[in-house]
């Protein structure tokens, strides 16, 4: 089956004089889209100055391209807010059904893998714990073998952002280290830290130590309740 073609429209651009009747035949027309006012310049005649109105007018445009420009970036950090959220939500509920440790940590794994779809992640608990894990990006170690290669991320007892470096990077993501930029790391703790959760990204400056941490924290902080309580 074929299709006819037809040549695209060309738009006709409008006159003056049509500008000027259709204005005249609506007077309305600016009340109902006030928005237009802000892009018409009316220069006052003062010469080569620029009259006192016309800069209040200027500055008044400005701060409200400004304001617009701020509201949406707001507006913009509240879906991807909303969107965390949802995900947090579902994996916290899916840990509060979920009746042993080994259950627990494979859940967090595949839920960061395919829901929030990071690249990169870790989570290891630390001490002796019988469990079979299915999940690669998690494992178990010694309390030796974690001060020693992680023990300045566990003493500080709060999330990190930013560059980690090659020894923590390639314990906390064994092969693929080589590849992590940055990193967001959290404890899990209980009086003293029984594990860490990890994060990665490619990009150097994704994770920044200006940014916040508030999901990975509480997610976390559900971990450092749960894991404790559950039998092996």
């Amino acid at each position: 089956m074929t299709t006819q073609q037809q040549a695209p429209c060309t738009p006709t651009e409008l006159l003056p004089e049509q500008v000027k009747a259709y204005l005249q035949q609506h007077p309305g027309f600016f009340e109902d889209h006030p928005e237009l006012l802000e892009m018409i310049s009316l220069p006052h005649e003062s010469g080569a100055a620029i009259s006192l109105i016309e800069r209040q007018v200027s500055v008044l445009r400005e701060r409200n391209l400004e304001m617009r420009q701020r509201l949406n970036g707001v507006l913009d950090s509240a879906k991807v807010n909303d969107k965390l959220f949802e995900k947090t939500k579902r994996l916290i509920l899916t840990l509060l059904e979920t009746g042993n440790k080994a259950g627990v940590l494979d859940a967090v794994s595949t839920s960061l893998d395919t829901d929030f779809q990071v690249e990169f992640h870790s989570l290891i608990l630390i001490g002796d714990h019988p469990l079979k894990l299915r999940s690669a990006h998690t494992r178990i170690v010694s309390q030796d073998e974690a001060n020693r290669h992680i023990g300045t991320l566990l003493r500080n007892n709060r999330a990190i952002c930013g560059i980690l470096g090659t020894e923590e990077l390639a314990f906390l993501f064994g092969d693929d280290a080589n590849r992590v930029g940055s990193v967001a790391a959290v404890p899990l703790t209980q009086g003293s830290a029984f594990g860490i959760l990890a994060i990665g990204n490619s990009d150097p400056n994704f994770y920044r130590s200006s940014m916040g941490t508030l999901f990975l924290s509480y997610i976390a902080e559900v971990l450092s309740r749960i894991i404790p309580r559950l039998d092996s």
